[in-house]
């Protein structure tokens, strides 16, 4: 059997690097509020000029930008952008005029990031409403024609169009109605007296006041006015400002003073006598705020929070006792307090990762938010572990996780990394968030003996399988990358191959004499023992090979394995054909494993043929079942026929060879001694059950090569057509050499290396 160099083998896991870009053009849509869920806003793929068959692989999502309600979605098989929740303008945007629902497409590997804008357009779904079933006015008889009584404004939910667009008045002999258009487009109105009254002809007037809005459908609400008709009070409350201002910061206590409101009524007595309250103030408003109606205190009776309302506006009436009254508008400001700590938010992670990723390597994505605005909404991040990790701020607010250092498993196995974020606010707030990462063993050491040589005694005339000494080596690394296997290396004792002497058994290291030793002819020999630890590339299965009658690059073959029962348990070669696990076989893992392996040459267009390749897996390879019981597809039935041929002639082989060895030993317990000085032969009461087989060099394998046949666990299980190890089935450990100085290229100097 040909020798072969051994060196160590290191191959990494692939890393993940996040490659992050920002795209400047953002989309905009405009809907209608209150569509029904499920409703497609737009083809956000199509608009954006994205890959729709990309979607799901690259976890598009819709998120919000500013809020955490989901109120749109992707469909990640058409790109279409759904209604998710329900859309309800005012909710979102209250009297504003413009409602621009802001969201965020976030797509990864590699991260992209669009910005769409979402205009909310309204509908008429609200109708006007009047805050009081009844308005009651006293008014003297001696009031003048043309005189003004204000009756405030309908209230409606929407705004543009289909807000309160018309009043109309019930038909009467004394007042006409006059509507006036406020800032903002606002609409109020008020009674003006047409024909002076006269109590005592009539002492009560009711009349019907109707608000419409101008959308289509129309809609209109009424309201019943109750005159009440007295005697003079000829002046109406005069407030002090026409607009009232405020500032309170935000999370202020409960009762704490806002503002004091004041007006005067030149009249006397009960004529004189102010009330304030709040008018046509919306519901959370007035749950926020109250107005004492004898001092005009404004407090506060709620929780005010500038990130869920910055500015309040209210109306303020004041009326005297006989039912005169006037307003002015009161807006509150709220100054933003540090209140909200950053949140950390971790986007993605690639966990565990290689210890050999080179610094720089990505690790993940992380998003850091506080709902906190200007100084006191400015974020920055830090992390534990300096060393070996840092942040990278990316695209706004995201920081991607990078190494900084090499990792190496053998010192430090996991990381628990604490990061922390801090705003600007006084007094700062932080939060901090622990990512629990774990570093991956590759085989990047090998095997070291515990000692430069090892020396042992025997005395002549010994039992052959007598154990003369045992070496040990050790290797740091984890799992099958520190698991050591020991090898006889290839020499010479008095012309004879050292492995007619001494064998090693391959796990436990033990060395053992394979015949008795004759001091008149051999007083002293070295033996080489080397190590080598079973970490990646693991043991090749099989190979598929294929052939191409072009030439060129039309002749450049690949394979891949396009199907397979567990797509985790084994890899193939990429130009080799190689079929290796990729790790330790379980006692889970199917008995019947069907691989579907693909060949592709390199021309144009590249032309592909594929065949399917039927393993078995068992402990007992004496009770797998025949080969007849496995289907296979039709075409591979010449490829299996020869690989069944090669497989019956290496099995005559080895019968004749097992043979020969059992004449042999027969024959040699016939014959004198001294005619078989030298034989290589083995006694077959030597050999532990559990050691099949001895190679060319006296190691003693366990672990074999099974054409189409796989052991779980213990590597010493019985088998069944065995093949032997030649260049096909031993790639890359090269643990056998022909010559010693073959090995003096790798190890040196023969008498510096370990011997027994």
């Amino acid at each position: 059997m040909e020798n072969k160099r051994f060196a160590p083998f290191a191959y990494g896991l692939a890393f993940l690097v996040f490659f992050i870009r920002t795209i400047e053009g953002d989309v905009s849509y405009s809907i209608p509020e209150e569509m029904k869920r499920g409703s497609v806003i737009g083809n956000i793929a199509k608009d954006l000029g994205l890959n729709v068959g990309q979607l799901s692989a690259r976890k598009a999502r819709i998120d919000p930008e500013d809020d955490n309600v989901h109120l749109c979605g992707i469909n990640l098989n058409t790109g279409d952008l759904l209604v998710q929740e329900r859309i309800d303008r005012e909710g979102l945007c209250g009297k504003k005029a413009s409602c621009v629902l802001k969201q965020e497409l976030v797509l990864e590997n590699p991260l992209e990031l669009h910005r769409v804008s979402i205009r909310i357009l309204d509908i008429n779904d609200n109708s006007p409403q009047f805050y009081e079933d009844s308005l009651k006015f006293e008014i003297r008889e001696s009031a003048v024609k043309g005189a003004h009584f204000l009756l405030g404004e309908a209230h409606d939910g929407d705004i543009g169009e289909n807000a309160v667009q018309s009043y109309a008045l019930q038909q009467n002999d004394h007042f006409k109605l006059n509507v006036n258009t406020k800032m903002g487009g606002r609409k109020n109105c008020e009674l003006i007296l047409d024909k002076e009254l006269d109590r005592e002809n009539k002492k009560d007037i009711m009349l019907l006041l109707t608000a419409y809005d101008g959308g289509s459908p129309r809609r209109s609400c009424t309201v019943v006015i109750h005159v009440t008709v007295l005697d003079a009070n000829d002046n109406a409350p005069v407030f002090s400002q026409p607009v009232y201002k405020a500032s309170l910061p935000e999370n202020s206590p409960l009762d704490t003073l806002v503002i004091i409101v004041s007006a005067n009524d030149a009249d006397e007595g009960i004529n004189s006598e102010i009330s304030y309250a709040f008018d046509h103030a919306s519901d959370d408003n007035i749950n926020i705020f109250s107005l004492h109606p004898k001092t005009g205190e404004v407090r506060v009776t709620g929780v005010v929070d500038y990130e869920k309302m910055s500015s309040y506006e209210m109306q303020i009436s004041a009326r005297d006792g006989l039912g005169l009254v006037s307003y002015s508008t009161l807006i509150v400001d709220l100054t933003d307090v540090n209140d909200n700590a950053p949140v950390i938010n971790l986007k993605s992670l690639s966990n565990p990762i290689s210890e050999n990723a080179s610094p720089g390597t990505e690790l993940g994505l992380i998003n850091v938010q506080d709902r906190d605005s200007e100084k006191n909404g400015l974020v920055h991040c830090s992390i534990q572990h300096k060393m070996s990790f840092k942040l990278v701020p990316s695209l706004k607010n995201y920081y991607s996780l990078v190494t900084t250092g090499q990792l190496d498993t053998e010192l430090v196995s996991e990381y628990n990394i604490t990061i922390s974020a801090t705003d600007e606010g006084s007094p700062p707030l932080s939060s901090s968030k622990s990512v629990h990462l774990s570093v991956a063993d590759i085989n990047d050491n090998p095997p070291v003996f515990e000692e430069q040589s090892y020396s042992a005694y025997v005395s002549e005339n010994n039992k052959a399988g007598s154990t003369l000494c045992s070496v040990n080596a050790r290797d740091p690394d984890w799992r099958q990358n520190g698991t050591v296997i020991y090898s006889l290396l290839p020499s010479e004792v008095n012309g004879a191959p050292v492995s007619s002497f001494v064998s090693v058994n391959g796990d436990t290291g033990v060395i053992h004499a394979v015949r008795s030793f004759d001091y008149e002819h051999l007083r002293s020999f070295q033996v080489h023992v080397m190590a080598r630890d079973n970490g990646s590339p693991p043991s090749v299965v099989s190979k598929v090979i294929a052939v191409d009658a072009d030439s060129g690059q039309n002749a450049w073959l690949s394979y891949h394995i396009v199907k397979s029962t567990d797509p985790g348990l084994f890899t193939i070669g990429l130009h080799s054909g190689e079929i290796r696990t990729q790790r330790d076989i379980s006692e889970s893992d199917s008995m019947k494993q069907n691989l579907i392996v693909a060949v592709k040459d390199n021309g144009q267009p590249p032309l592909s043929a594929t065949c399917s390749m039927y393993l078995l897996i068992s402990d007992n390879l004496a009770e797998v079942p025949e080969l007849k019981d496995i289907s296979y597809d039709d075409k591979n039935s010449k490829l299996t026929s020869y690989l069944i041929i090669a497989l019956v002639s290496v099995s005559t082989f080895f019968l004749t060879f097992i043979i020969i060895v059992l004449g042999v030993r027969f024959c040699r317990r016939r014959k004198p001694r001294l005619l078989f000085d030298g034989a290589v032969a083995i006694p077959g009461a030597y050999l532990p059950p559990n050691y099949a087989d001895v190679d060319g060099t006296g190691t003693l394998r366990s672990t074999y090569n099974y054409d189409a046949y796989l052991t779980t666990g213990s590597r010493t299980s019985d088998f069944k057509f065995v093949s032997s190890y030649n260049d096909n089935t031993l790639p890359a450990d090269q643990t056998l050499r022909k010559s010693p100085s073959d090995f003096d290229e790798i190890f040196g100097d023969i008498q510096g290396s370990p011997e027994v």
